[in-house]
């Protein structure tokens, strides 16, 4: 498998989770995963697994009125004759199973969201005012292919991510940290992974300082995606 379509894949699972924990319930498609009824805000209703898909076939998949999201994953589509905009643009990431670097000196102590008081302490503190809340449901820690990892001062909550667990990788995203540099955020989430997911590669998508934080700690740009926006 290509490994942008790896990439695209597995947070095609992510985003089919998120969406059934809000009751909302998607469909993997021979060339996409989509719901055809509106997803939670900030996820897509659509997300791009073949890069012959044409703009056509994946809007009738979806309810493409206002508010519609769709994630091309391979960056080919072009949307705007159907009335939608660029929302924005990443690179999908890979970091192939390897030791964690060495070298930083470690200030997080790093921990798995177990409860329902810390998921609210967690979304908090990702959502900073700049986000809605109340997105992340309890079920979400119930499912085996999830885990939710929170990063600690001292006992404050500042940091934070979402591994999801698919056949061939683990998906990372989420990723925050109330700190300006994500470099040690990025290190505890590979040894997370290195210590409970071992031998699967690590994916997802960034861009700017999430990105150089990234491929700081070994991950490579892999494809360029493109989100859509219909307004």
């Amino acid at each position: 498998m290509p490994l942008a379509t790896l990439a695209a894949r597995n947070n095609a699972e992510w985003c089919d989770i998120f969406c059934r924990s809000h009751g909302v319930t998607g469909t993997f498609h021979s060339d996409a995963w989509a719901s055809a009824i509106r997803t939670p805000a900030l996820y897509p209703d659509a997300v791009v697994l073949d890069r012959s898909l044409s703009g056509e076939r994946i809007l009738s998949y979806v309810d493409s009125s206002t508010g519609c999201s769709i994630k091309d994953s391979f960056a080919v589509m072009d949307l705007s004759p159907a009335g939608f905009r660029v929302l924005f643009e990443a690179e999908w990431v890979l970091r192939a199973p390897q030791p964690t670097p060495k070298g930083l000196q470690k200030e997080l102590r790093w921990e798995f969201v177990r409860d329902t008081k810390t998921l609210r302490r967690w979304e908090a503190e990702w959502a900073r005012d700049s986000a809605p809340t109340g997105l992340f449901l309890p079920a979400l820690l119930r499912h085996p292919d999830v885990a939710i990892l929170a990063g600690y001062a001292g006992h404050q909550l500042i940091a934070g991510a979402i591994l999801n667990r698919s056949t061939s990788a683990v998906g990372l995203s989420n990723v925050f940290s109330s700190a300006d540099d994500l470099t040690e955020v990025y290190e505890g989430c590979v040894s997370a992974v290195t210590n409970y997911f071992p031998g699967l590669p690590i994916v997802g998508y960034e861009a700017g300082k999430a990105l150089v934080a990234a491929r700081a700690q070994g991950f490579r740009p892999i494809g360029r995606l493109v989100v859509w926006l219909k307004e």
